[in-house]
């Protein structure tokens, strides 16, 4: 009674002040935008005018025709707004028939826009909650068991916002039902939930949600990375193989690595890339490999549980997403798609194509700079060759991904609306997997590349691989490829997360709002913002795009993460480092830059999570072949225990390096100035495992190379088999659905049929006893948003 006589004694609102109808009671609930189109009586006056003007230089001047190309182009602009204006009109009609209440304003403060209010009365609310099975509070409280010790230690992290309310409470929910509104709590509590979630739906409650997830478990991947790389810092002093390479007494010499203009150099010289090599290629990488794998499962099952919780509290325990056709005059069959699919399937393949190519065209400008740098005559550009290749090397690759993630997530769109989905689900999961593998693709090839493929198809001295004629294919250094790998994944991995993703998102969206700004003058930009509704001035704002790009760059992220970080332990500082910044860059834009929203209801985070444990998988096997293969772990062990003398590292240098006689160059191929270190050179050596000039079998591949072959593949086969087993083994240790939420849920239907059953028993008592009174029809409280 209190609450209806509030209702009754409540005042219109001023609508320049409250988002209302212009009577000031019926509140908006959602506005729509179009563009006001010349009224046709203006159009007919304007035409009468042109003749009246027309007709008065007839008498003075000869006739002259009208142009039929511009009387055509004015008939099909008509036509076309002609055609807009009824498909709007019958648009409308039908949100009528539904039962909902309009209001509208044409070009009233801003010209050529018009604003179409909408407000859904209190009855049309209950029917859609009842139709979609809507959860709703009743009147029944319960108590929560909650971990006071962990309230208390996060109380300082939540953030000071919302009203004052008991924790560890939750009103019970049940399917909405319009015949049983007197057991339901409507719009007078404060719901249990986030503020985000309350303001832009579960979808983007969710995606934060996850976000927050996401960052607070890079915190120990970080602590542990910055730990295995302060070992390497802290042991490289008694690193043997780095000592061996920066000794001078071993005056090794090296042969040449590119043809005729690069000549013979000491081993020394690698002093520094050895030195640097080993802070990144230690024995803390296998463990760190080991539990970064541990790592993204415990994240995954973090994840299911922090999902499930909010399920719980959201009340989306029961929800199901309802998939709505869009087939529903005409039913394509798989004839009808084929043409689609096949043009889908042609053009992902050329597209994969064009990034290889685009990857091939890096790696020929590695090897054409490197030989003209060292033909060079001026002495600057002599020094640090390999520092200035590689470095400009990795910032191209970095502008090519930027540039190629545009033109990938474009062509991805399109392939998607030519496949025509059948339902929004649908549409978005294909869209998703799409721009998912080009951009992958695109991200990842050039690392894959350095990983994998480089310096391990370029042949030998005197008889090397070449590509287009002359490019003799590129080598790694000789303390291997992963410092190369390290500088491109670090600057690929900064670049995006600096340039790509903070910089556009506060750029591009400010940068819009000033374009969109600077088509009004500034003294009516002020007199606007001081008459403007709320709703006149979101229409200011960017339109929201979606989660789509949002999702992309931290799917992206985790794969840079997990799936090389065996080479770069510091990923996870800078994932953590970025994220704690891209957390507030999205909020900001969110609630500022963008307009509101649709709410979409949704219970989980879709394809991502799919997509996700994907990733996990593939970067157990990734993790494997870069510390078998491209770092010198596997070949150390296999000299330590079967070739080393006493067991130690003292050796490695020289056992890994093989024989060539400078007589065996190609003609044309050997260095023009073979006197560049003083004296004579008739042997020089080469990273390789190859039997000497000397042997029966010159130049082959020596039985080291296949013991060392044979552990590596051996070693893949153990680590990827032991580290899939324990990660099976943590998700089938830890619960996807935590026990006091399982309790809770049991309990709170227990609760719910015992509160139907003591109502209905009242209601049978009151019927024995005559009693009259129904009960009271409930109106839309007018504080409801």
């Amino acid at each position: 009674n209190l609450r209806k006589a509030q209702q009754g004694n409540e005042r219109p609102k001023d609508p320049k002040l409250w988002p209302y109808f212009q009577d000031g009671l019926r509140r908006i609930d959602y506005v729509l935008t179009y563009h006001v189109q010349k009224p046709q009586s203006t159009r007919k006056q304007s035409a009468k005018s042109c003749l009246c003007f027309k007709f008065r230089r007839e008498r003075s001047s000869p006739p002259v025709h009208e142009d039929p190309e511009l009387a055509a182009q004015e008939q099909r602009l008509d036509y076309h707004e002609d055609d807009q204006r009824l498909r709007r009109e019958e648009f409308e009609e039908n949100l009528r028939e539904m039962g909902l209440e309009m209001e509208r304003e044409e070009g009233n403060k801003i010209p050529g826009v018009g604003f179409l209010k909408i407000h859904a009365p209190w009855e049309v609310l209950c029917r859609e909650a009842e139709f979609m099975k809507l959860k709703m509070p009743t009147f029944k409280v319960f108590v929560l068991k909650v971990n006071m010790f962990v309230q208390k230690v996060t109380a300082t992290l939540q953030p000071k916002v919302g009203e004052n309310r008991v924790e560890n409470e939750k009103y019970l929910s049940y399917p909405f039902s319009r015949e049983k509104q007197h057991l339901y709590s409507i719009f007078y509590k404060y719901q249990p939930i986030g503020l985000i979630r309350k303001y832009f739906g579960e979808k983007v409650g969710l995606y934060f949600a996850w976000l927050g997830v996401y960052t607070q478990m890079l915190i120990p991947a970080a602590i542990v990375g910055v730990i295995v790389f302060l070992y390497g810092c802290v042991t490289v002093e008694d690193n043997i193989p780095s000592m061996e390479v920066c000794d001078e007494r071993n005056n090794i010499t090296m042969c040449p690595i590119c043809d005729r203009v690069c000549s013979y150099w000491k081993l020394v010289t690698a002093c520094g890339t050895a030195r640097a090599s080993h802070l990144f290629d230690n024995a803390a990488t296998v463990f760190f490999a080991i539990f970064m794998a541990l790592w993204a499962t415990m994240f995954m099952e973090h994840w299911k549980r922090r999902q499930m919780r909010l399920n719980y509290i959201w009340d989306l325990t029961s929800f199901e997403d309802a998939e709505v056709s869009h087939e529903e005059n005409v039913k394509l069959t798989c004839r009808d798609r084929m043409p689609a699919y096949m043009t889908i399937i042609v053009m992902m393949v050329f597209l994969i194509c064009v990034t290889l190519a685009i990857v091939f065209g890096v790696v020929l400008y590695r090897v054409s700079i490197m030989t003209a740098l060292h033909m060079s005559s001026t002495p600057s550009f002599r020094t640090n060759i390999r520092a200035t290749v590689k470095t400009t090397a990795a910032i191209i690759n970095l502008i090519i991904i930027i540039i190629m993630d545009e033109v990938y997530g474009a062509i991805a769109r399109w392939l998607t609306i030519m496949e025509v989905p059948k339902t929004d689900k649908s549409f978005e999961e294909r869209l998703i997997f799409k721009t998912f593998i080009l951009k992958f693709a695109n991200a990842f090839t050039p690392i894959v590349y350095l990983a994998f493929f480089r310096g391990r198809i370029i042949g030998r001295p005197g008889k090397y691989i070449y590509v287009m004629g002359s490019y003799r294919m590129e080598e790694c250094a000789h303390a291997g490829c992963l410092m190369e790998l390290c500088i491109q994944l670090c600057i690929t991995m900064l670049g995006k997360q600096l340039i790509q993703n903070n910089l556009f998102e506060i750029g591009v969206p400010k940068l819009k709002k000033m374009l969109r700004q600077r088509k009004i003058d500034k003294k009516h930009q002020e007199e606007l913002d001081k008459t403007l509704h709320r709703h006149e001035k979101d229409h200011f704002l960017g339109p929201f795009v979606g989660l789509n790009p949002e999702y992309m760059e931290m799917i992206i992220q985790f794969g840079m993460v997990t799936l090389f970080v065996a080479s770069f332990p510091l990923a996870p500082l800078f994932a953590l480092l970025n994220n704690i910044i891209e957390i507030r860059l999205d909020a900001k834009k969110f609630v500022t830059e963008l307009r509101r929203p649709i709410a979409v209801r949704a219970k989980d985070i879709g394809i991502w999570y799919t997509l996700l444990r994907g990733l996990s998988k593939v970067a157990v096997i990734v993790n494997a072949f870069v510390i078998s293969f491209t770092s010198d772990f596997i070949p150390r062990l296999v000299y330590q225990y079967m070739y080393s003398p006493d067991g130690t590292l003292h050796g490695f240098v020289n056992h890994t390096l093989s024989y060539f006689n400078v007589s065996h160059f190609q003609p044309g191929t050997e260095p023009t100035e073979s006197m560049h270190l003083g004296y004579k050179v008739e042997v020089c050596r080469y990273k390789d495992y190859r039997d000497p000039p000397w042997s029966d079998t010159p130049y082959e591949f020596s039985r080291q190379f296949w013991a060392i072959l044979a552990a590596r593949l051996a070693f893949v086969i153990v680590f990827q088999n032991v580290v899939m087993l324990m990660s099976d083994f943590v998700d089938w240790l830890i619960p996807d659905i935590p026990k006091d939420i399982s309790i809770q849920i049991h309990n709170e239907r227990n609760l719910i049929v015992e509160l139907f059953m003591k109502q209905e028993q009242g209601k049978k008592y009151r019927n024995t006893i005559g009693d009259p009174s129904p009960q009271p029809l409930r109106s839309r409280p007018s504080s409801q948003a």
